[in-house]
């Protein structure tokens, strides 16, 4: 259809058609159309929406989730078990009918209605357990918040159920792992060996997809994800007290299956290039955590009590290996020919430049002279970067390759 209203549009200012005979072509081929075809002219429609419908329809669903909220904790204390039960199903069940109600005719409106009723399926899982004073295991109800967006993938294949489904099944792995490695030594260095594996497979897996959706949100989700995890990474071998202990053999089994093994099994459906940046991601995550120089501090307390607290600082090799991965990430992003990946790249090398001189050049430097250095440095550095980011990128435009073509290729099939 899109062809089809270029073609008309192209004939009729050439004055080859005019207005009734256009719109009678146009007539025909909407009755000989199959459903199939109508449905995907449909959802090909909120693609062309602006950026103030789509905002809109972002707000719309945020400020109608926070009045459901408030709706529910008014009138919470009001109610008996059996009522607020009731409610619980109503909220989720109004908001998925609705959008089963409107996806023909406005499928932009009938996908929000649905990822409402999806994140209001969290809460409900939440009220449910404290209606009936369930067992608590909190990672338990994110499983089961994960299922119900699974589910919503498979039923109505759009992309905000794939968002959530895509962000709700890491965060039940991290979660799980949570509640089990509790208060030992290396908790806080292994969650971030899993958000930051997991940031990389969703920075590099929908490049060039055309879910624009899904890519922009789990990029953005991704960046956050991967400084957080390089932060806890740092934060490795923390003990607050000589009771605790590492991590049990088990818990480190099923947490190297999350950090590794699921995240190369997803990337081997882009075949054996895509495993290449989750290689490299892994390789990262087991060097990192042990780049550091040991400190601790002895506080005494009444009665002649002491305690001690061990922490961490990172090394030179861990300012390098930061650094030798954006570069890594930037290089990547031109191979897929994407700029987000290569602004990204050069944007974690300059953070981890300005990293390095503040927390090891900076102090030993007087007050005057540390500023001017960091002055040169934001100058000097941001200029020499932007200069090559621009560079980088005009070439990337240049003569793309076969392999070029065949990544998008790959991405578009997302």
């Amino acid at each position: 259809m899109d062809d089809l209203e270029s073609l008309l549009s192209r004939w009729q200012s050439a004055g080859v058609l005019d207005t009734s005979a256009a719109s009678r072509i146009r007539a025909f081929e909407l009755e000989r159309a199959t459903p199939q075809e109508v449905n995907a002219e449909q959802k090909s429609n909120i693609a062309r929406i602006s950026w103030q419908g789509v905002t809109a329809l972002i707000l719309g669903a945020i400020l109608l989730a926070l009045g459901v909220v408030l709706f529910v904790s008014a009138h919470w204390n009001e109610m008996g078990r059996g009522g607020r039960f009731a409610l619980v199903l109503a909220m989720v069940t109004v908001f998925h009918v609705a959008g089963g109600l409107v996806r023909d005719k406005y499928y932009g409106l009938g996908t929000t209605l649905h990822a409402v009723g999806t994140i209001a399926t969290g809460a409900a899982i939440a009220l449910t357990g404290q209606i009936f004073n369930m067992n608590e295991h909190w990672p338990a109800a994110v499983l089961l918040w994960a299922l119900a967006a699974l589910a919503g993938w498979a039923l109505l294949r759009d992309q905000a159920q794939q968002t959530l489904a895509l962000l709700l099944v890491p965060s039940w792995m991290l979660s799980e792992f949570g509640y089990h490695a509790d208060m030992h030594i290396g908790v806080t260095a292994y969650a971030g060996r899993m958000l930051f594996a997991w940031a990389v497979l969703y920075l590099t897996f929908f490049v060039g997809s055309k879910r624009r959706v899904v890519q922009g949100i789990l990029f953005a989700v991704s960046v956050v994800a991967s400084i957080t995890g390089i932060i806890l990474m740092l934060n490795n071998w923390t003990s607050w007290s000589s009771n605790q202990t590492f991590l049990p053999f088990s818990v480190r089994v099923w947490a190297w299956v999350m950090i590794a093994a699921v995240p190369l099994a997803v990337a081997a459906f882009h075949g054996h290039k895509g495993l290449v940046p989750i290689a490299v991601a892994v390789a990262f995550t087991i060097a990192l955590p042990w780049c550091y120089q040991l400190r601790s501090n002895t506080y005494q307390y009444g009665n002649g009590h002491t305690s001690t607290y061990h922490y961490a600082l990172p090394n030179l090799a861990a300012y390098a290996l930061v650094a030798g991965f954006a570069v890594f990430l930037c290089w990547w992003g031109v191979r897929l020919s994407s700029r987000l990946l290569v602004n990204f790249g050069i944007a974690g090398f300059a953070i981890t430049v300005a990293w390095f001189y503040s927390s090891d050049i900076l102090d030993k430097l007087g007050r005057s002279l540390g500023l001017i250095g960091l002055g040169v440095l934001f100058l000097a550095g941001g200029w020499a970067l932007e200069k090559l980011r621009r560079r980088i990128v005009a070439g990337m435009g240049k003569d793309r390759g076969p392999r070029d073509s065949g990544t998008k290729d790959r991405g578009d099939s997302q």
